[in-house]
């Protein structure tokens, strides 16, 4: 009958774990290498950027989620650019943002209100094209959608 010799557990436990290293290094490799290739293909302005500064400061992930990260409390806006019109017509979609602020709180009965943000025009614009910028992220369809 075979046994499992000491030297023999040592040798598989170093050439396992040294198996997977090379293998967490190579995924590491990977992401960023493909997290660049999405930065050069997406570049961020400096108008979404202060977006994204707004959507901090006003911590809107307190609600809502962006790429599947935040509270999950209110819809998520990762394609929200496109459902008001989006690139058809730019401007309309960034007045339709500008009323949607503007309205809140809705007041409807029996759902969590949207506090009033009180955001600047140039504020508003901002949120707009950053969630331009985030709708254009190639996120290879995540989060995933349930079927309608």
């Amino acid at each position: 009958m075979e046994r499992l010799t000491t030297a023999a557990a040592r040798n598989i436990f170093y050439g396992g774990s040294f198996f997977f290293f090379v293998v967490f290094a190579l995924l590491v490799a990977n992401s960023y290498m493909q997290a660049r290739v999405m930065e050069q293909t997406n570049p961020i302005s400096a108008e979404a950027e202060r977006g994204k500064r707004i959507w901090e400061k006003k911590a809107c992930f307190d609600c809502h989620t962006l790429f599947g990260e935040g509270a999950r409390f209110a819809p998520e806006l990762g394609r929200v650019w496109f459902k008001y019109g989006g690139d058809r017509d730019p401007a309309a979609t960034e007045d339709t943002f500008k009323a949607w602020f503007a309205a809140q709180p809705t007041g409807t009965e029996g759902r969590h209100q949207m506090p009033q943000l009180h955001l600047s025009d140039a504020d508003v614009h901002d949120m707009a094209v950053f969630l331009r910028w985030v709708a254009h992220v190639d996120t290879q369809n995540w989060p995933p959608h349930a079927p309608k």
